[in-house]
């Protein structure tokens, strides 16, 4: 089946990457890299600008709970920045945040990624549909890019053998 691919064309194929092939949204990573940083600097700031009597009277407990509020926003910061897709021979590896997930290229349909969308959908032989946070609408040429290797990869997977 096609992946509803528009890169179909004569010589297309011979125009994809070489596998392993990885995806990595820009946009989250860098966002997610200035918002830890600033956030790390105007919080030390304002520590710092504190009066030595207000920052005496915060209890280790209130600290603690400053601090797990900062590792919990960088865990979630870190986790749309290690988002990514890897098309290898066997099929198409996932990793959305914390959560991995290998499909087989026949288990693949079609990749879309409809206008306004913030990532790329994947149809799934099974009915379902999987996200993949590595190609982001928000990427703009880029994602279109990723998109059209990612579909010349389903649709070589699925061109018929001689």
């Amino acid at each position: 089946m096609p992946a509803d691919s528009d890169a179909a064309g004569p010589g297309r194929a011979d125009a994809l990457p070489a596998m392993p092939r990885t995806w990595r949204p820009l946009g989250p990573r860098i966002a997610g890299g200035v918002a830890g940083g600033a956030l790390l600097v105007v919080t030390a700031l304002l520590w710092v600008g504190l009066e030595q009597d207000v920052r005496d009277s915060v209890t280790p407990f209130q600290r603690g709970t400053v601090v797990a509020m900062f590792l919990l926003g960088f865990a979630c910061l870190y986790a749309l920045a290690r988002s990514r897709a890897v098309a290898r021979p066997e099929g198409l590896h996932v990793v959305n945040g914390y959560r991995r997930r290998d499909y087989a290229w026949a288990e693949i349909v079609a990749a879309r990624l409809n206008p306004g969308a913030p990532w790329v959908t994947l149809d799934l032989s099974d009915g379902t549909t999987a996200s993949v946070l590595a190609i982001q609408g928000s990427d703009g040429a880029r994602a279109r890019t990723a998109l059209r290797e990612l579909r010349a990869f389903i649709d070589r997977a699925h061109a018929p053998r001689d």
